[in-house]
C-alpha cells in the first residue's frame, strides 16, 4: 500500500475519470479533424488527455500561435453542445461522497477550459469544491502545472495528493508534481484501480 495513510487530498481528472464523455469527444475529434483537413484517426490517435492545443501543434504544422489558438478553441466549442450522453461513471458519486465524509478536500483538474467542464460536470451532476481547467496555467499536461495550482488553491503539500487519473499525460503530470497516482483504464501507477468503486474500497480501508 503506498502512503496513503499521509493523505490530505484527491485530485480528480474529468474526463474518462469521474465523466464518461468518451463518445462526445470522439464526435466533436472528429468533426475538428474533418473542418481543419486532417484524417480523423489521426486526431483520434493522440488519445484524450492532452489539451486541445496539443492536438492543434501537432496536427497544423507550420501554422503560426495565433492560429493554433483558434483551432483549439474550435476544438473546444465543437465539444460545448456535445452532452446528451455525458453522464457520471458508475461509483463516482459514492467515491466522492466517502471523500467528503472522510473530511478530504478534493478537486477537478482537467485539460478542458471552464465553460466546457462546467457543461459536463454538471451533466454529470457533479459540483467540485475546487476546479482547475486548462485556463488557470500556462502549461496543460503532462506538465505538472495544474495539479501542482489544484494543491497549493486547497493549501495541501503535493506530496499528501492523490492524483486519480486515466490518461498518461494525465499520469506524467501527477507524477511530475510529486504526487501519489491512482490509475484508471489499465495503467500504471502507485496503484492500479479496475474503477471507482475499487479506488472507494481502498480509500475506505486506510483509518481512521
Amino acid at each position: 500500500m503506498p502512503r496513503l495513510e499521509r493523505l490530505a487530498a484527491v485530485l480528480f481528472d474529468m474526463d474518462g475519470t469521474l465523466v464518461d464523455s468518451d463518445a462526445a469527444i470522439e464526435r466533436a475529434s472528429r468533426a475538428w479533424a474533418r473542418e481543419h483537413g486532417v484524417a480523423p484517426e489521426l486526431r483520434l490517435a493522440l488519445g484524450h488527455g492532452n489539451p486541445a492545443i496539443f492536438a492543434a501543434r501537432r496536427l497544423l504544422p507550420g501554422r503560426d500561435e495565433a492560429a493554433i489558438a483558434a483551432a483549439a478553441q474550435r476544438h473546444h466549442e465543437l465539444e460545448y453542445d456535445e452532452l446528451h450522453d455525458v453522464a457520471a461513471l458508475p461509483g463516482a458519486h459514492a467515491l466522492l461522497d466517502l471523500v467528503a465524509d472522510r473530511g478530504l478536500p478534493w478537486a477537478v483538474v482537467t485539460s478542458a477550459d471552464r465553460r466546457l467542464a462546467r457543461a459536463r460536470l454538471g451533466a454529470a451532476g457533479i459540483d467540485p469544491p475546487l476546479l482547475v481547467t486548462i485556463e488557470d496555467v500556462t502549461a496543460g499536461k503532462p506538465a505538472p502545472d495544474s495539479y501542482l495550482v489544484a494543491a497549493r488553491r486547497l493549501g495541501v503539500a503535493p506530496g499528501r495528493c492523490l492524483v486519480v487519473e486515466d490518461s498518461e499525460p494525465g499520469l506524467a503530470a501527477g507524477r511530475a508534481a510529486g504526487m501519489l497516482t491512482a490509475a484508471l483504464r489499465g495503467l500504471t501507477g502507485d496503484l492500479q484501480i479496475d474503477d471507482l468503486a475499487h479506488l472507494a474500497r481502498v480509500l475506505g480501508s486506510v483509518g481512521p
